[in-house]
């Protein structure tokens, strides 16, 4: 545990499961904040290290973006090309526990927070780093982004409909993943600091996480030496699985065989398809999936999709509208579950994020407080850390903070 304490933090904070571990939050971007988000959210005290930064970027603050990756934390801005502020992230890094990072590689040697620096300042410290392509290797120096990621890793070959081209995800999934895995790798570091006393250096990249996505895909590849090809909205293997057309709008339906297969065969009205050899295994459903499709297709045209998803879900089907991202809030599973929190802004008044998608029994998932102005921490936070005001007054003049 970290022997600094957060007293000006919401004494809510204390009781949440990472309440007393102290994270320095030196991320840019998305991959690198998704990571510190889920040490924020379940009560870590994490303090955002901004740079000093024009109009432009503070401008951003207001985003809806920003203001959803950047909750739960406090800021202070340290420039960390002055040598006072190298030396003042170093005095930070002795009392924390955690800190992350997600610039090129080289670029904290150069700005003195490499993991054999910080580890010679604090051996109990968990570093967590996120590159684009990995820490070493011929493509290390490169800059990264989640769409780079995406086609070298494989994600765009398996994305689209066949015959069009590649395809991008439509979210940033290997930046969002990256950060989930960063997260993870820190708290079983974390665990193991608790027996060893020794911190790690944990480390991902938007290429390895977006490879470790494609899971069976890439699986299919290893194992089998399949290299899998573009199957546009239906399952890449098992049929029927995937999009279908209804009178009034578009449904996933999941029926890919046994007594699914069986079923939905009768609920659309065709249960002759059940004994039909074109169709009569999985294998052969996949190959014949062209006219399969058009076939069931033909019977859903006959209902809208409320209609079938009530039908088909009764007698055990999995089945769901396609929403946009508007209709999905306005559902009322996604409003039972209040995936879309409220919090108040200073500037931007009574505003809903996104909250964790996990739940812990007994933990409250609320955002504790908005992301923050850029610096609107900084004298709050150097006096936890023990700088008396005449320190701050001078690191200030130096221009090392602001």
């Amino acid at each position: 545990m970290s022997p600094v304490s957060a007293p000006s933090a919401d004494p809510a904070d204390h009781e949440l499961p990472l309440a007393g571990i102290t994270v320095l939050d030196l991320t840019i971007a998305r991959a690198g904040p998704t990571a510190v988000r889920q040490l924020a959210d379940w009560g870590a005290d994490v303090i955002r290290v901004d740079a000093p930064t024009d109009g432009f970027e503070e401008g951003r603050q207001a985003s809806p973006d920003h203001l959803n990756i950047h909750r739960n934390k406090r800021s202070l801005v340290i420039d960390l090309k002055h040598p006072s502020g190298r030396e003042l992230l170093h005095r930070l890094v002795r009392s924390a526990d955690v800190l992350i990072e997600n610039l090129r590689p080289t670029v904290k040697y150069r700005l003195g927070f490499d993991w054999d620096t910080l580890h010679a300042v604090n051996p109990g410290l968990v570093m967590g780093s996120i590159s684009g392509f990995g820490q070493d290797g011929p493509y290390a120096t490169r800059g990264g982004v989640d769409q780079i990621a995406q086609g070298l890793g494989g994600m765009m070959a398996v994305t689209g409909l066949p015959g069009h081209g590649p395809v991008r995800a439509g979210v940033a999934i290997s930046d969002v993943t990256a950060g989930l895995q960063l997260a993870i790798g820190v708290l079983v570091a974390l665990i193991e600091r608790s027996r060893t006393g020794e911190g790690r250096w944990v480390h991902t990249s938007l290429l390895e996480s977006m490879i470790g996505m494609l899971d069976f895909q890439a699986a299919r590849w290893t194992v089998a030496g399949e290299d899998p090809p573009q199957a546009g909205n239906d399952h890449p293997t098992m049929i029927p699985m995937g999009t279908y057309e209804a009178a009034d709008g578009y449904i996933n339906i999941a029926a890919p065989g046994g007594r699914l297969w069986r079923a939905f065969c009768a609920e659309i009205g065709r249960a002759d398809l059940v004994d039909d050899e074109r169709f009569s295994s999985t294998k052969l459903r996949s190959a014949n999936r062209t006219e399969l499709n058009k076939l069931i297709s033909e019977q859903l045209a006959a209902a809208g999709c409320d209609e079938w998803v009530e039908r088909l879900n009764a007698v055990g089907i999995p089945c769901g509208r396609v929403n946009s991202v508007a209709e999905a809030f306005a559902d009322p599973q996604v409003q039972h579950l209040g995936m879309a929190a409220p919090v108040h802004h200073p500037v931007m008044g009574d505003i809903r994020i996104v909250r964790n998608a996990t739940q812990i029994d007994g933990v409250p998932g609320d955002i504790r407080r908005p992301s923050p102005a850029q610096g609107e921490h900084t004298d709050e936070i150097l006096a936890q850390f023990g700088l008396e005001p005449d320190e701050i007054a001078a690191l200030r003049d130096a221009g090392a903070v602001r």
